[in-house]
């Protein structure tokens, strides 16, 4: 799904943005004032075209992004974020889900690590607890947790005694598995090693 995403987003950015590259000296902020507003907005909306080709992102994180090397004002970066949104090129929503959906593949990891990645990612609270519950629908927090112990487990073996069981148990914390759930797994982990 991921890839499919990217390769529509680029093919829709080479068929309609048709990128200009700047050649020249660079302009210094004493020129940038000068400059028409039009150029501005023009230059602005295609750093950010180009920001989001390289790697999806949040509207916050594009205006943050924006503001801080383009040189254009908030009221000419809210008109392009604007104007992104129109054309589909940013949706928090659908940013969330592919970002949640993609770590959750890659590596199994929980609930509150997705959510401090998306907070970090400064995507809304309520459009991030959206795209967790989508998520964790798909593939519920307990399977996670137990690929995340086989793996745990293939890597550095089975815990023998309390000190590698309390380095799985923290392993599992660092991840972002609610703490009742990760202190039921290593018990049972434990336990199954106490009664070989």
């Amino acid at each position: 799904m991921r890839f499919s995403f990217r390769l529509f987003f680029c093919t829709c950015l080479r068929e309609n943005l048709h990128l200009m590259r700047r050649s020249g000296p660079k302009t210094t902020v004493v020129e940038r004032k000068k400059q028409d507003p039009a150029e501005v907005r023009k230059r602005t909306f295609e750093r950010a075209v180009k920001l989001l080709a390289a790697k999806p992102r949040s509207v916050a994180e594009l205006r943050a992004r924006l503001l801080r090397s383009s040189g254009a004002n908030k009221a000419v970066i809210d008109t392009v974020i604007e104007r992104l949104s129109e054309y589909g090129y940013l949706d928090d929503a659908r940013f969330a889900f592919s970002y949640a959906s993609l770590k959750v593949k890659q590596r199994p990891i929980g609930r509150r690590r997705l959510e401090r990645d998306l907070k970090f990612k400064k995507v809304d609270n309520s459009v991030a607890e959206e795209a967790l519950e989508m998520v964790y629908a798909e593939t519920s927090e307990e399977e996670l947790i137990d690929k995340a112990i086989d793996r745990r487990i293939r890597l550095r073996g089975r815990p023998k005694d309390r000190k590698e069981a309390k380095s799985l148990f923290d392993h599992l914390l660092r991840q972002g598995f609610a703490f009742e759930l990760v202190s039921e797994k290593v018990r049972a982990v434990m336990k199954g090693i106490d009664e070989e």
